[in-house]
């Protein structure tokens, strides 16, 4: 495993080395995997593998097929590049066998899809013994990749490892890679970021959770699931940005449901940096995605824009407005308590969104936790005709 601060070269490096097992061993299948295939287009497919192999291998003829997402090498060997954000991709990854699976920006990868992945590892190839690499920006101490690589010990069980010595595990930051980097990137972005960012953005170093924290990573984690159970209420949190520049607040936009025994599951963040008609664009397809009951919307700065901007989008869907009367962290304060309690399970994984669960204090200076109070706004409205569940 890769792991370390920003632009640091994980991704190059570990995408050079599955090129060398595929040329290696001609025929053999290899896969990049990523938690939402448009990322690992975008990332790997159209920018870091082209960029590599022009560069490590000028005179290979190699092809792209780029409705399958396959790199194809004169040997006949392949490199997939699959997504774990739908059933139909994650079929492509069951429905084959690969010699080598690397693991993309694993830090947005729940573990049990890791393990699902890893039974694919499967491809019996002359010359190659089956790998799987790993990278990541490193998230909190209690996030899987630090149990699993630097502990030693299984996540799922929490057993120490029969084989400790096949966990390797190599820290690199920018710094190694400045020559590649524009050259006032480090001093003036990742120089100039928060203490506990720049920690792991520039340093490339595992962080503590923040004792202040209403979260921690291992109540997000002990919950997490693959996917939710029939849901009787579902409904989709907005905390809008009135304006936007490129200062702004993005807008939080949360979908979240309620089942029959009282627990809710996070379904997606669709938060985004857009003008109010693009939120209530988004607001409102994610309303139809999920056959919502309701938006519910944070009004405090936009008042009656807010429903405004929705229902000229959106004539017909259902809006009620919320007013914040307190703090953030008293309102906050109730939801982190069902999360104590194991009533709110996240359906994957949301990096943006739990980064601001486990780091967010309320402490003076910290930017406003925007996909926060929208996931807030929609478990406490799930939550508050529920007499078993005390909210206040």
């Amino acid at each position: 495993m890769l792991f370390g601060g920003s632009r640091s070269g994980k991704t190059f490096t570990l995408c050079a080395a599955t090129a060398v097992r595929a040329l290696k061993a001609p025929g053999s299948r290899h896969a990049v995997v990523r938690r939402y295939f448009a990322g690992v287009r975008s990332s790997v497919g159209m920018d870091t593998m082209p960029k590599m192999l022009s560069l490590r291998f000028p005179e290979l003829a190699w092809k792209y097929n780029k409705s399958d997402g396959c790199f194809i090498f004169p040997n006949g060997s392949e490199i997939w590049l699959l997504g774990l954000d739908d059933a139909e991709r994650s079929e492509k990854i069951l429905g084959k066998e690969f010699a080598t699976i690397y693991f993309n920006e694993c830090s947005e990868i729940s573990y049990d899809s890791v393990q699902t992945a890893l039974t694919r590892l499967a491809q019996k190839v002359d010359k190659l013994e089956n790998k799987a690499f790993y990278d990541c920006n490193p998230p909190s101490k209690s996030h899987w990749t630090y149990q699993l690589f630097i502990e030693k010990y299984n996540p799922a069980d929490k057993v120490a490892l029969a084989r400790p010595d096949d966990y390797a595990a190599m820290q690199i930051n920018p710094m190694d890679n400045r020559e590649n980097l524009p050259s006032n990137y480090i001093e003036n972005t990742l120089k100039t970021l928060p203490e506990k960012q720049k920690r792991r953005f520039l340093e490339g170093k595992f962080s503590d959770d923040d004792y202040e924290a209403l979260w921690k990573q291992n109540m997000l984690e002990r919950n997490r699931v693959k996917a939710a159970p029939e849901l009787e209420r579902i409904v989709i949190g907005v905390d809008p940005a009135v304006t936007l520049s490129n200062s702004s607040d993005c807008t939080g936009i949360i979908a979240a449901g309620r089942a029959c025994d009282g627990k809710c599951y996070i379904l997606e963040d669709a938060s985004c940096r857009a003008t109010p008609a693009q939120w209530a664009k988004k607001a409102v397809s994610m309303y139809r995605k999920y056959q919502a009951d309701r938006i519910i919307g944070e009004v405090n700065n936009g008042g009656d824009l807010i429903e405004t901007v929705l229902r000229s989008e959106a004539p017909d869907v259902s809006f009620r407005a919320v007013r914040a009367t307190r703090g953030k962290i008293l309102r906050a304060e109730p939801v982190a308590a069902l999360y104590e309690r194991n009533m709110v399970s996240h359906v994957g994984v949301f990096r943006e969104l739990e980064e601001q669960m486990v780091n967010y204090t309320g402490r003076p200076g910290l930017s406003s936790p925007d996909r926060l109070d929208a996931l807030v706004w929609a478990v406490t409205s799930l939550m508050e005709n529920e007499p078993r569940f005390i909210l206040a």
